[in-house]
C-alpha cells in the first residue's frame, strides 16, 4: 500500500473506533483530526465529506463483521453445524463489543427515523446478513436437521431477538451471565424447531461453543 492508502486505512481504524463508541453521529472531522494529530483538511483529503467518511466506517464495520462471522462459519458442513456455528460467532462478535458498541444495532436507534445514503448503507448490509442466515436456515432444512414445517423468517427473527437481548442486557444493564443465556435460548430454540427424524443425528447435537473452538 502506498502512504496515502496507509493514512487512510489508519484513519478509518481510528474513525470506526470513534464511531463504536459514540455512534456514527458523534463522528466528527474534528474528533477525528485530534485523534490521528492531523489538520480538518488533511482528515478531508482522503474524504469528500463527513457522510462520505461515516459511509465507509459502515463498510469497514461489515468488513470486519464478515471475517470473523460469516467466511469462517461457512467453512463448516452445511445444515445445522452451519447455523450453529455462525450464530456462536454472532455471539463471540457481540461479547467483545459490550465494551465498545455494535454499529449495527447503534445504527439503527441513530438512523431508524432518517432517510438518507448512511441509513441505506446500514439497512443494506443488515439485510444481507439476515438473508444469510435465511439461506443457511433453508439448507438446514433442506438436510433434514429442521423441521420442513419450519419458519425461516420466524426462526431468523427470533434469532436476531436473542442478539439484541444480549446486547441490551450486557452492555446496558450489564448484567452477568447474559452471553450463557443467549446460548442457552439458541439452544432452547433450535431443539424446539429440530426434526425429531434427525434428534440421533451428531450434527443436531452441535453445541454453538464447539463450533466456535473446532474452526478457531
Amino acid at each position: 500500500m502506498r502512504k496515502g492508502e496507509l493514512t487512510r486505512a489508519a484513519i478509518l481504524d481510528v474513525a470506526l473506533d470513534i464511531a463504536s463508541r459514540n455512534g456514527l453521529e458523534g463522528l466528527t472531522i474534528g474528533l477525528l483530526a485530534d485523534k490521528m494529530n492531523m489538520s480538518k483538511s488533511g482528515v478531508f483529503a482522503h474524504f469528500g465529506s463527513r457522510e462520505d467518511l461515516q459511509i465507509e466506517v459502515v463498510k469497514l464495520y461489515h468488513h470486519h463483521f464478515e471475517q470473523e462471522v460469516f467466511y469462517p462459519s461457512m467453512k463448516e458442513p452445511r445444515g445445522l453445524p452451519r447455523l450453529q456455528a455462525m450464530f456462536a460467532r454472532w455471539v463471540k462478535r457481540v461479547s467483545v463489543e459490550i465494551a465498545s458498541g455494535c454499529i449495527y444495532i447503534s445504527g439503527a436507534v441513530e438512523y431508524d427515523d432518517r432517510p438518507g445514503a448512511i441509513r441505506e448503507e446500514l439497512a443494506g448490509m443488515v439485510r444481507a446478513w439476515k438473508n444469510a442466515l435465511r439461506r443457511c436456515v433453508v439448507q438446514t432444512i433442506e438436510m433434514g436437521h429442521l423441521s420442513s414445517e419450519t419458519d425461516p423468517d420466524q426462526l431468523v427473527f427470533e434469532m436476531y431477538g436473542l442478539i439484541l437481548a444480549l446486547h441490551h442486557d450486557a452492555r446496558f444493564l450489564k448484567l452477568p451471565g447474559s452471553v450463557n443465556r443467549a446460548e442457552v435460548g439458541f439452544e432452547r430454540l433450535i431443539k424446539s424447531y429440530t426434526n425429531p427424524q434427525s434428534a440421533d443425528k451428531p450434527a443436531a447435537k452441535t453445541n454453538p461453543k464447539t463450533a466456535v473452538k473446532k474452526s478457531a
